[in-house]
């Protein structure tokens, strides 16, 4: 009888030991494979960091937005969505006064939605807010056009890679530069320049989650 108990715990030991060696190998062979992902996006080449920016699913991100007009300096602190081909997001978070506008589109339509707003004293005041360039999609799609017609650039700049397009229908809007993380392999901010090369958009990144959504 003692034998046949000492057995149990023994077995009952074995299998406790056992589904600890298989979290404890499961936890660290998920955790290299994330480390390694990590440590990819710093060993990749100029043109690999292109091919992933360019290929860009989904991203999700708080990015503060400031606007230079002949008047004033606008300033915002926005969240934008975005799932391919064509499904976007924008929440205003700052300042105050629009916080809660909402900007919805999805290749089809654009919905502007919040109650508390009269829409055209939105469009007078804020017309920058629901343009598509502040998004990050816009720029892809213009790096993508151009590139055929060799009106963009890339290249590095310290600790960090730039894609630069070159637009030249629109003198407000006349070149971009995306600048992208070496570490990361992730968007730190975009500059839209005049064509007096005059920065009147600057986007900084404050935090962007990549092909998650």
């Amino acid at each position: 009888m003692k034998e046949k108990i000492t057995n149990k715990k023994s077995l009952i030991t074995f299998f406790v030991i056992l589904l600890i060696l298989i979290f404890i190998i499961f936890f660290i062979k998920n955790n290299y494979k994330n480390f390694k992902t990590g440590n990819n996006m710093s060993n990749k080449s100029i043109e690999e960091i292109e091919e992933y920016i360019l290929n860009i699913s989904s991203y999700a991100a708080t990015v503060q937005v400031t606007i230079e007009s002949n008047k004033n300096t606008n300033k915002y602190v926005l969240s934008q969505q975005y799932i391919s081909p064509n499904k976007s997001k924008q929440i205003v978070l700052e300042p105050s006064n629009i916080a809660g506008l909402e900007i919805e589109a999805d290749g089809q339509k654009l919905s502007i939605n919040n109650t508390r707003f009269n829409l055209s004293k939105i469009y007078d005041n804020y017309e920058y807010v629901v343009e598509n360039f502040l998004n990050l999609e816009s720029f892809i799609e213009d790096y993508k056009s151009c590139k055929e017609t060799g009106k963009t650039k890339l290249y590095e700049e310290d600790d960090e890679f730039v894609l630069e397009v070159e637009q030249n229908s629109n003198k407000y809007v006349f070149n971009k530069k995306l600048y992208i993380s070496k570490a990361t392999g992730k968007p730190t901010k975009l500059l839209i320049n005049d064509i007096n090369e005059k920065t009147v958009v600057y986007i900084l990144y404050n935090e962007i989650s990549i092909n998650d959504l």
